[in-house]
C-alpha cells in the first residue's frame, strides 16, 4: 500500500504541473457567479459536510497557486479525525466537480484491544520492504516540498497563507512562549525589518482578535473594529470572491522596510475556514476619525490642519514611490488609487494611506512593472488623462507614479475647500461634482477630463492668502495634461515642509461617540 500511495503522489504532482489554464468547474459556494460555474488554473472542488441531521454539499474552485504542497495539496486533503464530518474531493477536469459524490466516513467506534496471534506467520518480503521504505519515501517527499516551497518564497518574495480551521477557545493563546509582545507598539519594534511579524506570530494575532462592530462595506467585503489584547485594530475581511486583491494587498503590505508613519500600519493577514466558507482577514491600525472622505464631510478644518494634513499624505505617498537600495532594500511602489476614501485620519492630525490592493512594484533590475492580477480598476473620477483615454505606457513604472501624482492633486482640492480663513470656506464635494453624474462611468469622465480638458474650480479668494495660495498652486501643477510635466510626490513634500508648522494641531472635532479605544 505505501509503494501505491508513493506512485499516486507522483502521478497527481505531474498531472497538477502539467494542466494547462482555464479550467472550468461548477461553482455553487458562497461568492460564486450567477452562472454557477467558475474557471481557475488549479483544481475543481466538491466538499461535503454534515450540518446536524443533514448532509450539505457545496462545489467550488482552487487556484493553482493555493494548491500546496503540488503533490499532495493541503486543501484537498480531509482530516482523518473529521471524516465522518467534513470530506473534501478535488479533480482537474473540466467541470468533473458535478460527478464527484464524495460521502461522509461512518461516526468512529470505541476501539477495541487487539489480539495478538501469535499463531500467524511473520511478514513476507514485499510488506516488510513497504513497511520499512514507505515512511522513508514519505519523509523525503515532504523534505523536498518544503525546500521547494522555501525557494519559490525567497525568489518571488511571495507570502503564503496557510488554510486553517478557526478553533474557539484559543483568545488566550499566548503571542510567543517568552512573552515579549503585549501591545501593538512591542510588536512593531519586534518586527524590526520594516514589514510584517513572521506569518505564525500574525496567525496567533488574527485567532486573538474579537470582532465588536462592523464599520463600513465595500466591494472587496467589510470592514470591522475588534480588539487585541484591550487595543482596537481594524479587520479587513474580503469576500471569497476577492481572494486575488487580499493576497495581493497583503503581499505588498509585507515589503520590507514599507512601514511608515504615514502608510497605514500593517498587523497580520489571515486565512481562516470555518467548514463552510473561508474569511480572508486583513488587519491593520485602527483610526477612528475614519476615512479622509468621511472626515471632510462633518468637519471644517484650519489652514495649520490642512497643512500639516497636506504634508503628511505627500509624505506616505513620498516614501511609497521611493525605491530604497540595499540587500534588504525597498522597490518602488505606485498606489493606483489614491483617493479620500482610501486616506485615514490620525488621532495627531496627520493622515496615512490605505489600501494597497491595486498598488504596482518596480524590478529595478529587469526595469519590469508587477501589476497586480485581478480584474479591479481605479476610482473613475481620479483616473488620469493618460488612464482615461487608455494612451498611458503600462511598461514605464514612472507613468504610474503620474498617475498617482494626479490623484493627489484632486485630494488636496477637496481639503482646500473645506479649510475656513477669515470663517469662509465651501461646502465638502467629491472632484468634478457640477461636471459628471454622481456615479460617473468612463465615457461621461473622458469627455470632460480628456477632450474638454476641464479641472475643477480653484476659487479666486484662493489666490489672495497663503496657505491656500500654494495649495492652488501645487494642485494645478498635479493636474497638468502632459504627464511628465507634474510634479513628483517629493517636491510636494519638500514644498510643503516650507509651510508647515511645528506646532502639534490636534484634530478640531470631538471624537466619534460609542468608541472604546
Amino acid at each position: 500500500m505505501a509503494i501505491y500511495h508513493y506512485i499516486h503522489a507522483l502521478l497527481t504532482t505531474y498531472y497538477l504541473f502539467s494542466q494547462a489554464e482555464g479550467l472550468l468547474c461548477l461553482c455553487d459556494a458562497d461568492g460564486c457567479p450567477a452562472s454557477r460555474t467558475c474557471e481557475t488554473d488549479g483544481a475543481c472542488i466538491t466538499n461535503i459536510y454534515s450540518a446536524g441531521k443533514n448532509k450539505g454539499f457545496f462545489h467550488s474552485c482552487k487556484d493553482k497557486y493555493l494548491l500546496q504542497p503540488p503533490e499532495r495539496p493541503i486543501t484537498c486533503q480531509s482530516s482523518l479525525n473529521k471524516e465522518h464530518e467534513n470530506f473534501v474531493a478535488c479533480c482537474y477536469t473540466d467541470l468533473c466537480n458535478v460527478k464527484l459524490n464524495p460521502t461522509l466516513a461512518p461516526p468512529p467506534k470505541e476501539q477495541q484491544p487487539v489480539k495478538v496471534d501469535s499463531g500467524k506467520t511473520e511478514l513476507g518480503t514485499i510488506e516488510l520492504i513497504a513497511l520499512t521504505a514507505g515512511p522513508v519515501v514519505l519523509v523525503c517527499l515532504i523534505f523536498i516540498a518544503i525546500f521547494a516551497l522555501y525557494h519559490r518564497h525567497q525568489l518571488r518574495r511571495r507570502m503564503m497563507f496557510p488554510v486553517h480551521a478557526v478553533e474557539p477557545g484559543n483568545m488566550d493563546t499566548p503571542l510567543l512562549p517568552d512573552g515579549q509582545i503585549s501591545t501593538l507598539k512591542d510588536m512593531y519594534d519586534y518586527s524590526g525589518s520594516g514589514s510584517g511579524l513572521p506569518l505564525l506570530v500574525q496567525r496567533t494575532i488574527a485567532r486573538q482578535i474579537q470582532l465588536i462592530e462592523i464599520l463600513g462595506k465595500g466591494r472587496y467585503g467589510e470592514v470591522w473594529m475588534g480588539k487585541w489584547k484591550g487595543e482596537c485594530v481594524a479587520v479587513k475581511i474580503f469576500s471569497s470572491r476577492e481572494e486575488r486583491s487580499w493576497f495581493r494587498e497583503a503581499e505588498l503590505y509585507q515589503t520590507v522596510m514599507l512601514r511608515h508613519e504615514n502608510i497605514l500600519g500593517f498587523i497580520a493577514a489571515d486565512n481562516k475556514d470555518n467548514g463552510t466558507w473561508t474569511q480572508l482577514w486583513l488587519v491593520t491600525d485602527y483610526h477612528e476619525f475614519g476615512s479622509l472622505f468621511d472626515y471632510l464631510n462633518r468637519t471644517v478644518v484650519t489652514s495649520q490642519s490642512l497643512v500639516k494634513m497636506s504634508h503628511s499624505i505627500s509624505s506616505g505617498l513620498a516614501h511609497l514611490h521611493m525605491e530604497i537600495m540595499g540587500t534588504q532594500g525597498k522597490p518602488a511602489i505606485a498606489h493606483r488609487d489614491l483617493k479620500s476614501k482610501n486616506i485615514l485620519v490620525k488621532i495627531n492630525g496627520t493622515c496615512c494611506i490605505a489600501d494597497l490592493g491595486l498598488a504596482v512594484r518596480h524590478d529595478s533590475a529587469t526595469d519590469s512593472v508587477d501589476i497586480a492580477p485581478n480584474n479591479r480598476v481605479g476610482t473613475k473620477r481620479y483616473m488620469p488623462p493618460e488612464v482615461l483615454d487608455e494612451s498611458i505606457n503600462m511598461n514605464h513604472f514612472e507613468s504610474f507614479k503620474r498617475a498617482d501624482v494626479y490623484s493627489l492633486g484632486l485630494v488636496f482640492w477637496e481639503m482646500t475647500r473645506r479649510c475656513s480663513m477669515g470663517g469662509i470656506y465651501e461646502d465638502y464635494q467629491q472632484p468634478y461634482y457640477n461636471m459628471v453624474p454622481p456615479d460617473p462611468n468612463l465615457e461621461e469622465m473622458r469627455k470632460v477630463v480628456c477632450v474638454d480638458k476641464r479641472r475643477p474650480d480653484v476659487p479666486n479668494r484662493w489666490q489672495s492668502i497663503e496657505p491656500l495660495r500654494t495649495m492652488a498652486r501645487i494642485m494645478k501643477e498635479c493636474w497638468f495634461q502632459n504627464a511628465a510635466a507634474r510634479l513628483t510626490a517629493l517636491r510636494i513634500k519638500k514644498t510643503l515642509s516650507n509651510l508647515h508648522s511645528l506646532d502639534d494641531v490636534k484634530i478640531s472635532t470631538e471624537r466619534p461617540e460609542n468608541v472604546e479605544c
